[in-house]
This record gives C-alpha cells, sequence and structure tokens, in this order.
C-alpha cells in the first residue's frame, strides 16, 4: 500500500505539472550546479552518527579539538578553527589582518571580491581593489605598482589574497613555484598572504604538491569542506596562534560560535582521511565531459584547459542564450549554471561518475539540435541585472 500510495502521489505530481503547462522534472537527475550539492556518503553519516561531542564554544569539543590539530599539522601553521561556511573562514581570516580603511588586493575574478555579498567592506571595513590577471591567478607583474603610497588621502594596502584553484578563473591551479614567487614578493612588501582555498585539495592533486608545501608560503588559508570533500558544512582557517585567535573572536562577532559541533567536524576528519586523493577522479571525468562537448556544433571549449572539476564552455549567440540552454537541461534533468550571456559551468565531484558526465554530454547535444532560443531566460546569466 505504501509503495501504490508512493507511485499514486508521482502520478497527481506529474498530471498536475502538465496541467499548468509546465514540464515535470525526471526522476533520474544529473546535477552538475556545483560540487557543494553532494550528500555524505554512508561511511561519512557512520562517523558523524559516532562523534564525540563537547561544548566548542568552550574548547571542550574532542572531535573539534582533533579536527583543528590535524588541519594545523597537515598545513604546517601553528593553530586552526572551524567555521561554519567558506565565505565565514575568508571573512575570518581578512579581518585579523585588517583594520577599518585598509584595502586588499585580488584578482577580479575572487570569489571574496564577488559572491561574499560585500563581506570585506560590511563586516570589516576593508576596501577590495580588484586586478585583471589571466586565469584568476595573480603574479607579480599584476600587483608591481598596485601599493598606495603612504599618503593621507589613500586606503592603506595591507593584504594579497589569491584563489586556488581560480573558481570564475577557470578552476585553474597555481603550481607551487608561481604562489613562492608571489610569497616571496609580498613579504618584501611587508604585506599579508591569504588564499581562499575553497578548492585547496583539488588544486594541491592537479598541481603535484601537498598541504604542507604551501602553509608556509600564505599567511592564512581558508579551506571549504563541503565541496570536492564531500562534507555537509564547514570550513577550517589555519594560520599561527595570534592570526587564529584573532579569527576566533571575529568568529563569534559574526554568529558562528559553535556548540557540539563534533558532528560536523567528525565528517571533515572521514573526508581528509578518504576523500582527498579521489579528487583525481572528479578531474578525470571533468576532462571527459569537455572532450565530449567539444564535439558539438555550436559549444566552444578546449578540453586542453581543463585542470580540474570545473568545466567553462560557450555556446555560439545564434543558438541562444546561457540560460535558456540552462532551463531546457534543467527540464531534461541535467542541471549546471550559466555563468555569463553565453557562457555555461559545469562541475563534477563525487556523486557523478563518468558515465553521468557523458550521459550529460549527450543530452546536451540533444537540446543543441532541439533548440532552445525562444525559450524564456534572461540574456545577461544570473549576475547580471537585464
Amino acid at each position: 500500500m505504501a509503495y501504490r500510495h508512493h507511485v499514486e502521489c508521482q502520478l497527481d505530481t506529474v498530471e498536475s505539472a502538465v496541467s499548468r503547462g509546465q514540464t515535470p522534472m525526471p526522476e533520474t537527475r544529473i546535477d552538475l550546479r556545483s560540487d557543494t550539492v553532494t550528500k555524505p556518503t554512508a561511511a561519512m553519516r557512520e562517523a558523524i552518527a559516532n562523534a564525540e561531542v563537547g561544548d566548542d564554544m568552550s574548547g571542550e569539543d574532542p572531535t573539534v579539538n582533533r579536527l583543528e590539530a590535524m588541519a594545523a599539522e597537515m598545513f604546517g601553521k601553528e593553530a586552526a578553527v572551524f567555521a561554519c561556511s567558506g565565505t565565514q573562514s575568508n571573512q575570518m581570516g581578512l579581518r585579523s589582518h585588517c583594520s577599518p580603511g585598509d584595502e586588499l588586493l585580488i584578482n577580479e575574478t575572487g570569489h571574496i571580491a564577488n559572491f561574499e555579498a560585500g563581506g570585506p567592506a560590511v563586516l570589516s571595513g576593508v576596501t577590495v581593489r580588484t586586478i585583471v590577471a589571466a586565469d584568476g591567478k595573480l603574479d607579480i607583474a599584476d600587483l608591481e605598482g598596485k601599493i598606495r603610497a603612504d599618503n593621507q588621502h589613500l586606503c592603506v594596502t595591507r593584504l594579497v589574497c589569491v584563489e586556488n584553484t581560480t573558481n570564475s578563473g577557470g578552476g585553474k591551479v597555481y603550481s607551487l613555484d608561481h604562489l613562492e614567487r608571489v610569497s616571496a614578493w609580498v613579504r618584501d612588501h611587508d604585506l599579508k598572504f591569504h588564499m581562499d582555498g575553497a578548492r585547496f585539495f583539488n588544486a594541491a592533486i592537479a598541481g603535484g604538491y601537498t598541504a604542507g608545501d604551501v602553509g608556509p608560503l600564505m599567511d592564512t588559508i581558508s579551506i571549504c569542506l563541503s565541496k570536492g570533500l564531500g562534507c555537509p558544512m564547514g570550513s577550517l582557517l589555519v594560520g599561527s596562534r595570534e592570526e587564529v585567535a584573532s579569527a576566533r573572536r571575529s568568529r563569534k562577532l559574526f554568529g558562528g560560535a559553535l556548540r557540539q559541533a563534533g558532528i560536523v567536524a567528525a565528517a571533515a576528519i572521514h573526508a581528509f582521511e578518504n576523500h582527498i586523493d579521489r579528487l583525481a577522479e572528479d578531474h578525470t571525468n571533468a576532462k571527459a565531459f569537455a572532450n565530449a562537448i567539444a564535439e558539438i556544433d555550436g559549444v566552444c571549449i578546449d578540453p586542453n584547459e581543463i585542470e580540474t572539476n570545473l568545466v567553462f564552455f560557450d555556446i555560439a549567440a545564434e543558438l541562444g542564450n546561457a540560460s535558456q540552454l540552462v532551463a531546457l537541461l534543467k527540464q531534461k534533468g541535467v542541471i549546471m549554471g550559466a555563468a555569463g550571456p553565453q557562457r555555461l559551468r559545469a562541475c563534477t565531484h563525487l556523486d557523478v561518475d563518468q558515465s553521468d558526465v557523458l550521459q550529460a554530454a549527450g543530452v546536451l547535444q540533444d537540446c543543441i539540435a532541439e533548440g532552445f532560443a525562444e525559450l524564456v531566460g534572461p540574456s545577461t546569466g544570473p549576475y547580471a541585472r537585464g
């Protein structure tokens, strides 16, 4: 009876959608929007269920304490603090380095500059100065001449921020020697250096280096746990004892103080122990998807440029715009995101395998063959007002 009721409810949903002139969503979905859509594995759920917990605000959650110690040791830093999200840990890091009226330098596509709701200005009174750099990767030539003069009319340039991997920059990876030369330049100019490492372990796997290689080059690093590592939530900030103590105070100020947080810290420990090396599979699947869609007329992509799990591609203007294609793909059970008027982004993760991405490529080909120019959809994508 329960199964029959479930089927009848499903039929009612489909009939209701059809009666409203809507296309019901397919039962099977291939979700390539982001690696943030991953769900905890069965083993991660078991780790969560068995987590020993305490009051983290009082420093008494043993699982959080273990995670923070593990992260600090991994990156060769003195301390770490667990945060609710990557945005929060980034903002905690910025505030540990900057005072109101200070300025940070960042590439124009950086997450901190674009997708954190104006956090530097709102939370810390910090000005964001964006710089154009190839593939979203700042280099010395991009930074030269950008430090403000010591003048009462000007804000104080205090911090350089890099993003690894670069998100809107195409999922590109900083090489270790690139980070080393920028770090040396930053220190020579008495600035602070923060890394938004939302997909740090993707970068490390693709770049052939370790957390211990990069940690000494940075003052602080934010590591998001809910992307490629597959945790339900959370992020970490690593740095010196002084910087982490300041960041912990900011966490409280920002409303991120936690109590029995061991249930989510346990997921992160499981991910550190089991999910880092498997990121190479996501990179392989992203390249397979890129190779498949490169064969489709009207799609512009160079598969050789795919370095990690992010795949950006453009569609010919005469076909329609990216938002229209996204709408048709969703009707057919494949979910991606519009990243501009003609640009789309697909992201591979632990909940999709190679058969899924190849199926998604086939659906994309079908959508282009079917046509989507008549569908309702803004021409500017989700991040611009039409």
